[in-house]
């Protein structure tokens, strides 16, 4: 087994599928394109939906990629060995093209030929689907292994619950095969297999055969069988280097080594140090690709933005435990960026826009902290009265005032009081509940929703931001988020100060005009570069010769994009803007509808 870097990984799989006659094309945003049913680009396959689907991708039939993805469900996990809120998919596609039999041969080839991952067969075990009313047991990837020279006893039929993979309710889905890396532990039982979670199998890829989409009542066929595969990145580099986590691979080694300058500590003093380190390094390495992202935002109360915030805080209270000095998280973030940025070459981009927010944040939370000793302070006597600090109260300050329960706990304990931890925690799970509900992944909308109204609106958004850099008479105005259901729009854009609601009216006016115009549009696939010289605007990758889709309306708008579009402006109906507002520092936020 080869002990390779992360970069040589990187760039070994996509040479790898490059031979295989793939073409490689740019990791899309982390913040999803007109999707509110999640915050963050959560799998490789989400950019994909609408190819999956059947929608004809510029790049072919065979694509591979190393995706940029966001988890933020368990923000709170991280710090042990398997949490990471920030890590890069490897994935490879077929659109309509190959299937099982060359996905597996794919997969079985890289990982073990001496050429390229050099994995020893013997430690490899998988998975296949055992079948149920929905769909039959997968005898073909199993003989399909077998062929390839599987023990048969390193193969295991599991159930839907484990080899069956489908984003949220609605949507392309599919038996898959999964590969496990035997870890050399211990069986925990006689039937100890790679369902189990006692550590001895690791899951390191996955092959994802979608050829049903899932209607929320039963499943379907779709217009075409497509292979979706993804190995983690950070988990496969920690198999290869031997390591305990990802963390304690080259991935972070450069980043535990500055926070260990800051703090004049070790990363691996203590068990507090070390989840102290993992937390800082993971949640600055996140708020770094977040907000360097080309639709990259600032933290805020709301949506990303929020997410973003709690991320830098949370780094900062760790850091501050580690007495990391103040206004040193930007320090972190440098690392990071010089160790990305020739992969990444937008963090290098907006580097100044990086360092600038997270250090905004830091100086903010700096004030925060200190309004929140004020709020203890005025309730003091309150919890002297009754001996203690209630759950209720413990879990306000942390809500409102940003005040970290350890804080309350230290300065609870300076003053001869207990808190009621258990009743703190209560009132955090149920926080935690509500939230979860209000974001949960419904996969539905956006571009994994492709009916009439969505797609009006989504098309109207091309035709808003064409208007409002013609009325802001603004060429940087772009779009920083953009979030579409299919009863409004919202578009969130990059300007320094209020629309006058004369402006707002003359964007509307503009709008209905080329709607009104009722002109074609047109869908081209070309080139970056062609794109660009005909005035597109849009998300340019920096891959050159990497070809994208161009609608066009008319003169009055041209924009790279994946899609939904209506056929023609005409269909759209009458626009409306019901709102205008700021969103975050430099950023504005419109709320329209179709009438």
């Amino acid at each position: 087994m080869k002990n390779i870097t992360t970069k040589e990984l990187r760039s070994l799989f996509l040479k790898f599928f490059e031979e295989k006659n793939h073409t490689v094309i740019s990791s899309a945003s982390v913040i999803p394109e007109n999707d509110p049913s999640v915050l963050f680009t959560t799998a490789g396959m989400h950019p994909l939906v609408p190819y999956l689907l059947g929608e004809k991708h510029p790049a072919g039939t065979r694509i591979c990629d190393v995706q940029k993805c966001i988890r933020t469900g368990d923000i709170d996990e991280v710090g042990d060995n398997s949490h990471l809120t920030f890590f890069e998919m490897l994935g490879n596609w077929s659109l309509g093209d190959y299937f099982k039999q060359e996905s597996i041969a794919y997969s079985y080839e890289f990982l073990t030929s001496e050429k390229w991952l050099g994995i020893d067969k013997d430690r490899l075990y998988f998975t296949v689907f055992a079948g149920d009313e929905d769909a039959p047991r997968d005898m073909e990837s199993f003989n399909r292994w077998v062929e390839m020279g599987v023990d048969p006893s390193h193969i295991f039929f599991l159930p839907k619950k484990h080899n069956w993979w489908m984003a949220g309710t609605k949507g392309p889905c599919g038996a898959d095969t999964e590969i496990f890396f035997d870890t050399g532990r211990e069986k925990c039982c006689d039937d100890c297999n790679p369902a189990c979670d006692c550590g001895k199998y690791l899951e390191i890829w996955n092959n994802v055969f979608m050829e049903y989409n899932s209607t929320g009542s039963g499943f379907e066929p779709l217009k075409q069988k497509n292979v979706d595969t993804g190995m983690g990145l950070e988990r496969t580099i920690a198999t290869l280097q031997g390591a305990e986590s990802a963390y304690d691979t080259d991935a972070f080694a450069g980043i535990l080594e500055c926070i260990s300058r800051l703090s004049g500590k070790n990363y691996k003093d203590s068990a507090d140090t070390v989840k102290a380190f993992r937390i800082i390094a993971d949640h600055i390495r996140c708020a770094t690709f977040i907000i360097g992202d080309p639709r990259g935002i600032a933290p805020s109360n709301v949506d990303q933005g929020y997410v973003l915030r709690r991320l830098i805080r949370r780094a900062l209270r760790y850091a501050m435990a580690l007495e990391i000095p103040e206004n040193k998280l930007s320090e972190i973030a440098e690392v990071i960026i010089e160790q990305y940025k020739d992969f990444y070459t937008e963090l290098a981009v907006n580097h100044d826009r990086i360092i600038a927010e997270i250090s905004k944040e830091e100086e903010r939370f700096q004030r925060t902290l200190k309004n929140g000793m004020h709020e203890f302070s005025r309730l003091l006597p309150t919890f002297s009265a009754v001996g203690g600090i209630d759950g209720k109260n413990a879990f306000r300050l942390y809500d409102t005032f940003g005040f970290p329960i350890e804080f309350t706990e230290e300065m609870a304990r300076e003053n001869g009081l207990t808190v009621d931890v258990e009743g703190f925690h209560a009132a955090f799970a149920e926080h935690q509940k509500k939230s979860s509900q209000g974001a949960e992944q419904k996969f539905k909308g956006g571009l994994a929703d492709s009916s009439e109204a969505t797609t009006n609106l989504h098309t109207a958004t091309h035709l808003m931001q064409a208007a409002l850099r013609k009325v802001l008479q603004d060429d940087s105005v772009s779009q920083k988020g953009s979030n579409i259901t299919p009863e409004r729009l919202r578009f969130d854009f990059s300007f320094g100060r209020k629309v006058t609601p004369e402006e707002l009216r003359e964007v509307e006016r503009l709008v209905n005009e080329a709607i009104a115009a009722d002109v074609e549009i047109t869908c081209e696939e070309m080139t970056v570069e062609e794109a660009k010289a005909q005035g597109a605007i849009g998300l340019f990758s920096d891959r050159y010769g990497e070809r994208v889709k161009v609608y066009t309306m008319g003169e009055f708008s041209k924009e790279i994009c994946g899609g939904p579009h209506a056929k023609r402006t005409g269909e759209l109906g009458t626009f409306k803007i019901k709102k205008e507002e700021a969103s975050s520092a430099g950023v504005r936020r419109i709320k329209a509808v179709l009438q």
